[in-house]
């Protein structure tokens, strides 16, 4: 009897990898805890690249290798200093309440899963890789657009913002063998790569002004 093919393989790997990353999701929809939070970010750009070295090994895509390379540098490494470095400058190392509490939080969360599965179910036949990645993926984008609602902590928006874009590049990865074209990967992920470093120096702007990180107290600078 014939074992499994590479090709099923990797779509068994890159499921399992994707799904982990839901996991992470929906672990930083209740965590607290900052420096926790962008940890559990790490862990899910992990499993990203990990997603992009499987596709650039099962199926010969060699300028996969540099895009699993730079999210490795950018999202796993460099990303989560700058903003572990952040945090523990300015000494604020827990989330204020959110706008909702972790039980209603999760409840919604689980609704817009099951939203995304059933958006994604038509478009199952373009899965190229993965079984329901497109799925998860929608779930990632809708839940990090949750988060930035949810949170008021400057630094919970950026991470939230940074695990839409992750939503996106595994969206990319479900509905295309090779990804998104090598252009355009490069060009979002160094777009999120200033917004993030842009959005550090309003963290600070709001930190000097304010005493707080808390976003909603830009209100103040009406009338």
């Amino acid at each position: 009897m014939n074992g499994p093919t590479p090709a099923e393989i990797s779509a068994q790997l890159i499921t399992f990898c994707a799904a982990g990353m839901l996991v992470f999701q929906l672990l930083l929809i209740v965590q607290r805890m900052l420096l926790t939070n962008i940890r559990l970010f790490a862990l899910q750009s992990f499993l990203l690249t990990s997603i992009a070295g499987i596709i650039a090994y099962f199926h010969n895509a060699t300028h996969v290798y540099l895009v699993a390379a730079l999210t490795l540098i950018g999202k796993v490494v460099f990303l989560p200093w700058l903003l572990d470095r952040q945090v523990r400058r300015i000494g604020i190392s827990q989330e204020i309440e959110p706008l909702l509490n972790a039980p209603a939080s999760m409840l919604l969360c689980g609704g817009l899963t099951l939203l995304s599965y059933i958006v994604a179910r038509p478009f199952t036949a373009l899965e190229r890789l993965g079984n329901n990645t497109l799925g998860i993926a929608m779930s990632l984008v809708l839940t990090g657009f949750f988060l930035m609602f949810n949170r008021r902590k400057a630094i919970t928006q950026v991470l939230a913002l940074l695990t839409v874009e992750n939503g996106v590049m595994l969206a990319a990865v479900a509905l295309t063998t090779y990804g998104m074209p090598l252009v355009v990967e490069l060009g979002i992920f160094f777009d999120v790569v200033v917004a993030v470093m842009v959005l550090g120096i309003l963290v600070y702007r709001i930190r000097d002004s304010f005493a707080s990180m808390d976003t909603s107290k830009l209100n103040q600078l009406k009338g």
